[in-house]
């Protein structure tokens, strides 16, 4: 890409994505697991805002469902947790699941439902349909378009996954390299994410993020770097620099994806299609910001030269910031 035009679009960019937080839309959590005949155990996580603070989310059933005990609450991590007991005689089956609040945020809410004979539905709510009424035969489909969907808006979302990609195609000018460099950087975090969500390999979750941020603040160094006419590791072998950070990129989405859990009759399908949602995602991103600089390529843009080092030192900053709070947060656990 051409760097000056590409430089220039990212400031917008980044100054306004600059105050939020990575993964600052985290989906909410339902889990309904039948445990005896018409009794169902529930788990309901919200995500929580701070130490003490949860977002205003309230899981609601029909009036002729009973709740045999008081629920159980408290924070766990970056979730309020709420355990809870129902019955309703002839189960489930037609009764509607809704959650209150939800058409007031941007965040969705995966439901998972666990029958007594092995079946298992899995919806995702979300603002602009947050009730589901429980159907007596989910299919393959539903799953498979839940994780999907789950995938992209994590990519998405992930502001931080976004920074790291644009900083490649701040570097790498070459379209052939950009090919490679995107492709190893797929392969990469498809491969520890199906290890880390199948339990093959298990890394914490702080310090990854942590060296998330950090492989940020390395890629905008580089950019810096190229400026001044000393071309870097990425901006020679940006292949291997990408796939080095794109193994820790993977732990950080089976951490995401196992907030959430997978169905247990439909393990392949929901971590393949989220996979899927993945890469549809990072490929969009990609997508528009060529298409930006097609656009913007057109209009004559004569900015001083400063400004085509702002988007390197807006990057670094914003990632030298996750970096110091995630550092801190693990020590502080």
């Amino acid at each position: 890409m051409n760097r000056s035009v590409a430089r220039f679009l990212c400031v917008v960019f980044v100054l306004s994505s600059a105050p939020a937080q990575a993964h600052e839309m985290r989906p909410g959590y339902v889990q309904i697991r039948e445990t005896t005949e018409d009794v169902y155990d529930v788990l309901w996580k919200v995500p929580a805002r701070g130490v003490n603070e949860r977002l205003s989310l309230h899981l609601r059933f029909g009036s002729d469902v009973e709740h045999l005990a008081e629920p159980v609450s408290a924070f766990v991590g970056s979730a309020h947790v709420q355990r809870l007991r129902i019955r309703r005689d002839g189960g489930l089956t037609g009764t509607p699941i809704t959650i209150e609040g939800l058409a007031g945020t941007f965040t969705d809410v995966l439901l998972r439902f666990e029958r007594l004979h092995g079946t298992e539905i899995t919806r995702r709510l979300t603002p602009d349909d947050p009730t589901y009424v429980v159907e007596a035969n989910p299919g393959l489909g539903q799953v498979a378009w839940t994780y999907f969907v789950l995938g992209v808006e994590h990519i998405l979302l992930g502001i931080d996954h976004l920074l790291f990609v644009l900083a490649l195609l701040l570097i790498v000018s070459d379209w052939k390299k950009l090919v490679g460099t995107i492709t190893s950087f797929t392969a990469a975090h498809s491969i520890t994410l199906a290890l880390a969500t199948l339990g093959f390999v298990h890394v914490p979750g702080p310090p990854v993020e942590a060296i998330i941020a950090l492989s940020i603040v390395f890629v905008a160094s580089e950019i810096i770097r190229s400026r001044q006419g000393q071309p870097g590791l990425t901006a020679r072998w940006p292949w291997i620099v990408s796939f080095t950070f794109g193994l820790l990129h993977g732990f950080g989405f089976a951490g995401a994806l196992s907030e959430v859990g997978l169905p247990q009759q439909s393990i392949p399908m929901a971590l393949l299609t989220f996979n899927l949602g993945v890469e549809a995602g990072q490929l969009m991103f990609v997508a528009a910001a060529i298409l930006l600089h097609a656009i913007v390529r057109r209009i004559s843009i004569s900015p001083p030269e400063w400004v085509y080092s702002v988007p390197a030192y807006a990057i670094g900053g914003v990632a030298a910031f996750w970096l110091i709070q995630r550092t801190v947060g693990f020590w502080d656990v």
